[in-house]
């Protein structure tokens, strides 16, 4: 642990946590570098392996790996018409209630007025 009070851990400790925590069973992370033992300098950083790229050359798998990103993309629009619903759906809320405000309003001094000029008329 770090001497600071304010500081409860070290960047490099904090590093370490994130690292354990998004990845918990230690595969190396292209640009993401594995925590040195203190005293030690640093290596090179891994270079990503360039056959990532052209992971399959099967016409199957390719259809496959299509169909699935497919069906985020239909689950990306229905989320997005989910979330446009709700904006207009609360847009729609807001103008109503602004309408009920300005009918009260309105509503309000006229009342006053005609409340005024009866009991001006019943002191007549």
């Amino acid at each position: 642990m770090a001497d600071s009070p304010s500081m409860p851990f070290t960047p490099q400790q904090a590093m370490e946590f994130m690292q354990k925590m998004w990845n918990p069973l230690g595969v190396p992370i292209p640009g993401f570098m594995p925590p040195t033992a203190p005293g030690v300098a640093p290596g090179a950083a891994p270079l990503p392996n360039p056959m990532a790229m052209f992971t399959t050359l099967d016409p199957a798998e390719i259809d496959k790996k299509i169909g699935e990103l497919k069906v985020i993309e239909n689950w990306l629009a229905m989320s997005q018409n989910f979330m446009e619903m709700s904006i207009k759906t609360l847009e729609l809320q807001k103008a109503s209630l602004e309408a009920l405000r300005a009918g009260v309003s309105t509503r309000a001094p006229a009342e006053q007025s005609k409340k005024k000029s009866k009991t001006t008329k019943e002191s007549e």
